[in-house]
């Protein structure tokens, strides 16, 4: 439901459930994570939002182009890191995303 409404999954919600209630590392948690975002989990939601014309294919497929490789190097990096700095580098991404949206100008 939080995915459909605000378009998050799983850095925001999965990643962390699964460090807390399931008690995987960060990078193991991130790697489950993939496993659910590769599947077409958001194709309901998607077509809801398509039908209202709020879906811009094209710049959904550049932001799919810089998933794929960028999502290969963040990779690289995050399993050469030990497990609190990837924790922490995490968190302060979330924070940093949250100040910026809080704070942000509409």
């Amino acid at each position: 439901m939080f995915g459909g409404t605000f378009g998050i999954g799983g850095g925001i919600l999965i990643v962390p459930a699964l460090v807390f209630a399931l008690g995987f590392s960060q990078q193991k948690s991130q790697g489950t994570s993939l496993v659910a975002l590769l599947a077409p989990v958001g194709i309901l939601a998607l077509i809801e939002y398509y039908k209202r014309g709020q879906v811009d294919f094209k710049v959904g497929g550049i932001i799919a182009l810089g998933f794929l490789f960028g999502g290969l190097a963040g990779s690289k990096l995050a399993l050469g890191l030990d497990e609190v700095t990837m924790r922490r580098s995490f968190a302060l991404f979330l924070v940093l995303i949250a100040g910026l949206l809080f704070f942000g100008k509409s």
